[in-house]
């Protein structure tokens, strides 16, 4: 069973808060795959990634981009994971993800938006009723805070 994180995003969009998650998981060695909700959020999250500071750099590629099973990170608006990422990262979900075969889910949506947190709600009771190990992390002011 995946162990899954809800990130619940308060101060910042994903964008911003995004590629700390992302430097975190290449730096222990693992590859992300990140699903968005449209072929326009892909789009705009691979050019975002490709502006980000720090980490300094954020090895990627998203649909249609070149040598995808070589990619530490990959973008797209669908199912295909041609990286063998073990790390799933979910922005706009609306559906509750079939988690198997990732070691980690990676959940992120708008706190500033009701449809979103409702939605988050009812992924939450899924998931939780099929068995997996779930996680509560807010955004605070500087960091997340995990509730239990």
């Amino acid at each position: 069973m995946a162990e899954i994180g809800f990130y619940h995003l308060t101060r910042t969009g994903a964008h911003e808060a995004l590629p700390v998650l992302l430097g975190r998981t290449l730096d222990s060695g693992k590859r992300a795959v990140i699903r968005c909700a449209t072929p326009a959020d892909t789009r705009a999250l691979d050019d975002a990634l490709w502006k980000v500071s720090d980490p300094v750099w954020l090895p990627h590629a998203a649909t249609g981009g070149k040598y995808p099973e070589r990619q530490p990170i990959w973008i797209t608006a669908g199912e295909d994971v041609p990286n063998s990422a073990t790390f799933l990262f979910l922005l706009g979900a609306t559906e509750p993800p079939q988690a198997d075969p990732f070691e980690r889910v990676f959940d992120l949506f708008d706190g500033r938006d009701e449809a979103a947190v409702a939605s988050a709600r009812l992924r939450w009771t899924a998931l939780k009723a099929q068995g997996h190990t779930l996680a509560y992390w807010r955004q605070e002011a500087k960091g997340w805070t995990r509730a239990r």
